[in-house]
């Protein structure tokens, strides 16, 4: 899948489209509450995207219980579709994740993840779309059922 040629929609379009917890996660670097968010507890098997792009990010392959109350993976599905930045907000260094095409916030990266990684990719789950392992292919993504092959 070639996102290169994805145009992001305008401000007013996103503010029409997104929920209002969807636009101030995505669009304004906002952070939705723990434990009280659509993917904190999914365990079914399938990839998370990006809700502005639909850029593959994630795997429940790479998810874990993090004990936080959002949707933690120790690694991206695709690398060349996260950007990270630091984040100097909250009067702390931290280490923000976002889309690289959709340009949405996603959420943080931190060092205190499970092996092998090391990493904990904690994210919101307003940024996200989920599609399940058997949707994979109705939805255009038919090159990641490979992920879920024993």
């Amino acid at each position: 899948m070639d996102f290169s040629s994805f145009e992001k929609p305008s401000d007013s379009e996103l503010k029409k489209a997104l929920t209002d917890l969807q636009y101030k996660v995505t669009q304004k670097n906002g952070t939705e509450r723990p434990f009280d968010n659509e993917y904190w507890d999914n365990t079914r098997e399938g990839i998370y995207v990006d809700l502005i792009s639909g850029e593959p990010l994630f795997s429940s392959k790479d998810k874990f219980k993090s004990g936080t109350g959002w949707p933690s993976f120790t690694k991206p599905l695709v690398d060349e579709n996260i950007v990270t930045k630091k984040d100097f907000a909250l009067f702390m260094i931290r280490t923000e994740v976002r889309s690289k095409h959709g340009d949405s916030h996603l959420g943080h990266v931190f060092k205190d993840g499970p092996l092998p990684t090391g990493l904990r990719y904690c994210l919101n789950s307003a940024s996200l779309r989920f599609i399940p392992k058997e949707d994979l292919a109705k939805e255009g993504y038919g090159e990641f059922l490979k992920e879920f092959e024993e």
